[in-house]
């Protein structure tokens, strides 16, 4: 896989085009959605990822910085894809039985 260094020492800009951790798989916009859902702080992500150091947290903390505008514009997209998979996924047929007893 090849990838493009950045102007932040710990990320690098995949085939993709999506920001990532340097020699991990985790994505920026990965680790801003945890920030944003739950809250945490810098060290609570680093306590929550030990494979990541502090300086990547604010590595990748910093890129959002600076490009908000792309990132939150992918966790919108990714957040549109899981609405449209809940929306044409059927139901297990367990949970219909279960729902069926319930009534």
């Amino acid at each position: 896989m090849s990838s493009v260094v950045t102007l932040y020492e710990h990320i690098v800009v995949g085939e993709d085009q999506a920001p990532v951790i340097a020699g991990t798989t985790m994505k920026v916009v990965e680790l801003v959605a945890e920030k944003l859902a739950y809250g945490w702080s810098p060290e609570e992500l680093h306590f929550q990822h030990p494979y990541l150091t502090l300086g990547q947290v604010y590595s990748a903390l910093a890129y959002y910085a600076d490009h908000a505008a792309e990132i939150d514009a992918d966790l919108e997209r990714r957040l549109r894809f899981v609405d449209r998979m809940r929306e044409t996924a059927s139901r297990p047929p367990w949970q219909e039985r279960l729902r069926q007893r319930s009534t």
